[in-house]
């Protein structure tokens, strides 16, 4: 079994460590990019266009982000995890250059352009550089997003990437604390809630059989009541209702003798007509 190498140490790892890609890139770009010079941030149009003068496309690369995981007995997890950003040789796998992702800051998004990042790497000695780096395909670019994305979560760094990075000691300390959660997370997995033998479950279905105590119907209450909600009118002052009754429609007899009086016929007394007393008097009457 081959023996790993940490990238940005080239010493060889513990046999218990564990190594593994989170994101690779088979064709990226690589720029010199002048110091930063504006609180703006990056900008990609200052070294991407062949007719500025600061612009350099040093190579072409293949990405990797490696994310590796080393066994310590003094952690409170058990173990430190880092992650790296390799720049390699795609033809030959060579190790041009790398960043540790210890910070946000490591990773710079350019401030007119999603394709583009300004990336911080490590050489040898400890020395620092700040190269540019292009995606062909903006699909890409948002794949390194979310890859780093996901390590500031394992790492616990801070979210937004103009805050200052966490030193080394306190990263390891977050590393911890991180594989702690991850610990918990597994546990609470693995619990188990169903029944055991002879437990039972008990359900209160709330008021039911309680319609009494919880204020329902009297049942001295009328059928008028149960079922309209609108109560009738109170009774007038005189102890009756508060709207009196209409009058009975006027017999048949009384409409005859008010239209007798409007036409100032009055009907002789002691005589009764024959009308009044049902027969018919006309043209063609009984008693022509």
């Amino acid at each position: 079994m081959a023996t790993m190498i940490d990238p940005t140490t080239n010493r060889p790892l513990p046999p218990d460590a564990i190594q593994r890609i989170l994101h690779i890139s088979p064709r990226v770009h690589i720029y010199s990019i002048p110091p930063l010079t504006s609180t703006k941030g990056y900008s990609a149009s200052a070294w991407t266009h062949a007719t500025n003068p600061t612009a350099q496309h040093i190579f072409t690369a293949r990405l990797r982000i490696l994310e590796t995981a080393i066994p310590n007995a003094k952690s409170p997890a058990g173990e430190d995890v880092k992650a790296d950003i390799l720049l390699e040789d795609a033809s030959t796998g060579e190790l041009f250059a790398a960043a540790p992702y210890t910070a946000p800051t490591a990773v710079e998004q350019a401030s007119d352009s999603a394709r583009f990042f300004a990336v911080r790497v490590v050489g040898e000695g400890g020395r620092k550089a700040t190269l540019g780096l292009g995606f062909e395909e903006r699909s890409e670019a948002f794949d390194f997003g979310i890859a780093l994305q996901e390590i500031r979560k394992v790492l616990e760094m801070e979210g937004t990437p103009g805050e200052v990075g966490r030193s080394a000691g306190a990263g390891a300390a977050g590393r911890g604390k991180g594989a702690v959660m991850r610990e918990k997370a597994r546990e609470a997995e693995k619990r188990d809630f169903s029944l055991k033998e002879g437990e039972t479950i008990t359900i209160n279905i709330g008021n039911r059989g309680r319609r009494a105590e919880s204020g329902g119907l009297p049942e001295d209450k009328n059928d008028a009541e149960a079922l309209f909600s609108l109560k009738p009118p109170p009774p007038g002052p005189g102890g009756g209702t508060a709207m009196p009754f209409l009058p009975p429609p006027p017999s048949a007899s009384d409409v005859k003798a008010e239209r007798r009086r409007s036409r100032g016929l009055t009907p002789e007394k002691g005589k009764t007509k024959a009308q009044d007393m049902g027969f018919d008097d006309g043209e063609f009457g009984e008693f022509q």
